[in-house]
């Protein structure tokens, strides 16, 4: 660690990487106070008991809060976040294997390839945003209903209501389209590429005081809550730490290399797979997908066939977070996702051919397609511990029910030191690795200084 990080006490010294940091914080600084003004038209008094009445549905929404750093429950402008971008962009990468011409597009020139993969994640985050803002609406009206309260938000694209609609969907869609740019400005003049994670962290660690205040409210169990969150955090950041850091070292052969009328021996080297290669996505599009039949359902909940309402309201009762049914969803669907899209991403690195160009080689294992089956066959293997963490991580709240009966607003905080501790540590693994990256550049680092 101290070899790591030799260069870190010249962070400040730097005028370019300070530059940088000061660029990075002053625009997560403006994402923070853009997150606080409520779309037009929001009756507050409405969504206050909204809040307080929600029962046993909170750990749906204390979700969509945690992801979206509690502009959700203020109904903000930037209350969908960058999480329609990701969704499209997780879309297209689905896509690609799927699709030969678009395979063949990312193969033939994969520059131009990523150039035409980020034209057009833009522009289907469009629609998945406006999508996002409508279901975000209605669900919150549905649920309003339900608890006999008036709506939060009227909505309709039929009548008076037509135009202050239209006027909410363009307000809703811009604001995610604000996060998403000043993600790309942190990305382009702050720290490099993290800019769209960092956005998502800003809103995750946003929530911890509020939550932080939520377990202290609790007058006879405070302290014990605590000291149990405590020991909840610790040993989740430590389990996800040694996961995330885990690799599979396979040993390759490469080719020596000619030095005048000599050939020097072949080099022994090792190409490391990751356990969890997918990272924090199956969790986000689990989530997404979970979501999907509450948002639905809230269509019909009105309906005035009573089997069709009845049907919604089941639907919604299963889709709330609150019940097993959800959470054993939950939990195969992110298994079945991190070996689908871990799949997908390996297929796309293509190290079969990559060695073979190379000319190096896999000990017993032929060049070509059938080195990259034999890694294929490995990246699976070790995927499977890596999948069922994801999925211990991120039914964490519900299981901690058995361990300690919360109550289901309680057990939502908890939600912080599972799905969202993975995505904060990933986060600040990423971002440290870039700016040691950074400092070592510049060379700010002990071996290279001259004394």
């Amino acid at each position: 660690m101290k070899s790591t990080f030799s260069g870190w006490r010249y962070l400040w010294k730097s005028m370019d990487i300070r530059r940088k940091l000061l660029i990075t914080l002053g625009l997560l600084a403006l994402y923070r106070v853009a997150a606080n003004v409520p779309v037009p038209g929001v009756d507050a008094s409405a969504l206050a008991q909204f809040r307080a009445n929600l029962g046993a549905n909170g750990t749906f929404f204390d979700f969509l809060d945690l992801l979206s750093g509690g502009t959700v429950s203020q109904f903000s402008l930037l209350s969908m976040g960058v999480y329609p971008y990701i969704t499209a962009q997780i879309i297209l990468q689905l896509l690609v294997p799927i699709i030969p011409a678009l395979q063949h597009r990312m193969e033939e020139d994969p520059r131009e390839g990523q150039k035409w993969m980020e034209k057009w994640t833009y522009i289907l985050a469009v629609p998945m945003a406006a999508l996002s803002a409508i279901g975000q609406v209605n669900i919150f009206n549905s649920y309003a209903v339900q608890l006999g309260l008036p709506a939060i938000l009227p909505f309709g694209f039929s009548g008076d209501l037509l135009l202050s609609s239209i006027t909410v969907l363009l307000v809703m869609t811009g604001g995610t389209m604000f996060a998403i740019w000043l993600g790309e400005l942190i990305s382009e003049y702050g720290i490099r590429n993290q800019g769209l994670s960092l956005i998502i962290f800003a809103g995750i660690v946003a929530r911890v005081p509020s939550n932080l205040a939520r377990l202290m409210s609790d007058q006879q169990n405070r302290w014990f809550l605590l000291t149990f969150t405590v020991i909840i955090l610790v040993l989740t950041i430590f389990a996800i730490v040694f996961v995330q850091q885990g690799r599979r070292n396979v040993p390759v052969m490469y080719p020596g290399r000619r030095m005048g009328n000599r050939m020097s021996m072949p080099v022994k080297g090792t190409l490391p797979l990751m356990v969890n290669m997918a990272g924090m996505i199956p969790l986000i599009f689990a989530s997404a997908i979970l979501q999907f039949p509450a948002i639905v359902s809230s269509y019909f909940i009105g309906s005035e066939t009573e089997w069709i309402a009845n049907f919604a309201a089941s639907m919604q009762q299963t889709f709330n977070g609150s019940g097993w049914v959800y959470w054993l969803l939950y939990f195969a669907m992110v298994v079945i996702f991190t070996f689908f899209y871990t799949d997908v991403l390996f297929a796309q690195q293509n190290y079969g051919d990559n060695l073979k160009r190379m000319g190096a080689q896999i000990p017993g294992v032929n060049r070509g397609a059938p080195t990259q089956r034999y890694l294929t066959k490995v990246q699976r293997r070790i995927t499977l511990p890596g999948a069922l963490f994801l999925g211990l991580v991120a039914i964490m709240p519900f299981l901690l029910q058995f361990i300690m009966p919360l109550g289901s607003r309680n057990v939502g905080l908890f939600l912080v030191s599972s799905a969202g501790l993975l995505i904060v540590v990933g986060v600040v693994r990423d971002t440290f690795q870039t700016i040691d990256a950074e400092l070592k550049l510049h060379g700010y680092q002990d071996s290279l200084l001259v004394r």
